[in-house]
């Protein structure tokens, strides 16, 4: 026991700081830089933007810390359950005798899981109706100006470029964006929406917009799955065309656009008609139309032609109504001295009916009758007068009764407020309210 005593006090002895810094100098001297394959659990983003996680296996937990400006770098969005690779420097962390990774960079870990988060991601887009074929837009038939969002560079552009102007040479706007890496997903969301953000000007709105990236890897065309760029498809007002990969290569952008090509190529077949195919077309039309113009020509020419074989004969109709007018003349001549004698006959029976004796009699006899009304009507409005002076004596006597100016004569006072209202009641009338007091000479203000 003492030999034990004695071996102790001749160890060094540390502070807690110092054991601390030594085991941290120790895991970050041999485990400088490492890769880490586990499951993701308990991800949570602080309000710094920093991301703190676990990465667990069945036997093992390990702490892990995503700075904000890795975390956003990201190239798909980490989940709970998700398997991954990171990579990153071991570390401890002092202030709770712990250990954890500082994560570098993180992937999938193998193209199942991705599979697995893309089936996942794919029902739940499904479940919010992004996918129904009853919400995708018709493309135009003709567009002027059509939108382009794919690599600047590369031989994706010049393919729909070249296959474009072989058919219907029209206005091109190209948005360049990565295609695959870092911040792709988040550039393809951004162009489409600035598509759809033009307002005209000097910049035309498009009439349609390819998305387009040429062939590769699972993991290549992983931004074109990312809920970013479906949701902005959904969302744009301007017909989308999606040639991604190859006829083989599907992402989640070819569900939610309005038209899916197997290559870029094929969208640009898709996206305009041939030229020289509808000039064919409109000479076609051309051609029908002129023919449907002289058949309809030639048939009412036709139509006129029977018309007028059914018409009589105009010389006939003029000499029938010749005939006629000779007939009436000769009927009208003497038709008119028989009808002059009738008239003068009828003429003469009036004038003598105009004599000046029956004139006289009728103006005595209606002369009487006037006299006659004349008497009734001036009896009529006697009596009327007499009546109203008497019902108006009446109505003055009355009106005198209930003079509020002879009430006032017999003693009586009208009382008032300051705004003029009639006071009938003591009850509710103000200490120290000014009254007015009409008298039958004169009006006086008292106090309450």
């Amino acid at each position: 026991m003492q030999a034990n005593r004695a071996i102790a006090h001749n160890q060094v002895t540390y502070s807690v700081s110092e054991i601390s810094s030594a085991i941290k100098r120790m895991v970050e001297d041999n485990f400088g830089h490492v890769r880490v394959r586990g499951e993701i659990s308990g991800w949570k983003v602080a309000a710094s933007g920093h991301v703190y996680l676990k990465l667990k296996d069945e036997n093992a937990l390990l702490d892990a810390v995503c700075w904000k400006g890795v975390a956003g770098k990201i190239p798909f969005k980490p989940e709970d359950g998700l398997e991954v690779t990171c990579s990153g420097k071991l570390t401890t962390y002092p202030g709770r005798s712990n250990y954890q990774l500082i994560i570098e960079y993180m992937e999938p870990a193998g193209v199942g899981v991705l599979m697995a988060l893309l089936e996942k991601r794919k029902k739940m887009l499904a479940a919010e109706g992004l996918f129904d074929e009853n919400r995708k837009k018709s493309l135009p038939r003709m567009p002027q100006v059509i939108g382009v969002v794919t690599s600047p560079t590369g031989a994706v552009i010049r393919d729909i470029l070249h296959r474009l102007s072989d058919r219907f040479p029209c206005h091109v706007i190209v948005w360049g964006v990565a295609v695959q890496g870092d911040g792709a997903a988040e550039q393809v969301a951004k162009a489409i929406d600035g598509f759809n953000a033009i307002s005209g000007g000097d910049v035309p709105v498009p009439d349609l917009i390819i998305v387009a990236r040429g062939g590769g890897s699972f993991e290549d065309l992983w931004a074109f799955n990312e809920e970013v760029v479906v949701r902005s498809v959904a969302a744009s007002r301007i017909p989308v065309i999606s040639a991604v990969g190859h006829e083989t290569d599907t992402t989640l952008i070819d569900y939610v656009s309005d038209r899916r090509a197997p290559t870029p190529t094929a969208a640009a077949e898709i996206a305009v008609p041939v030229r020289a195919d509808l000039m064919v077309y409109v000479a076609e039309l051309g051609n029908r139309m002129l023919a449907c113009i002289a058949s309809y020509l030639k048939q009412r020419e036709d139509n006129i032609a029977g018309l007028a074989r059914g018409l009589p004969n105009l010389n006939a109709l003029v000499d029938t109504a010749i005939v006629r007018i000779d007939d009436w003349s000769e009927r009208l001549a003497l038709s008119l001295p028989a009808a002059i004698s009738r008239k003068s006959q009828l003429l003469a029976v009036a004038y003598a009916k105009l004599q000046p004796r029956n004139f006289i009699q009728n103006m005595d006899h209606h002369g009487a009758k006037l006299m006659e009304t004349g008497e009734r009507l001036a009896r009529i409005i006697l009596r009327n007068i007499t009546e109203m002076e008497r019902r108006l004596a009446n109505a003055s006597q009355l009106l005198d009764t209930v003079n509020p100016v002879r009430i006032l004569e017999r003693g009586f006072v009208l009382v008032r407020d300051r705004k003029g209202k009639v006071i009938a009641r003591a009850f509710g009338v103000p200490a120290g309210e000014t009254l007015e007091l009409q008298f039958f000479d004169g009006v006086k203000t008292v106090e309450a």
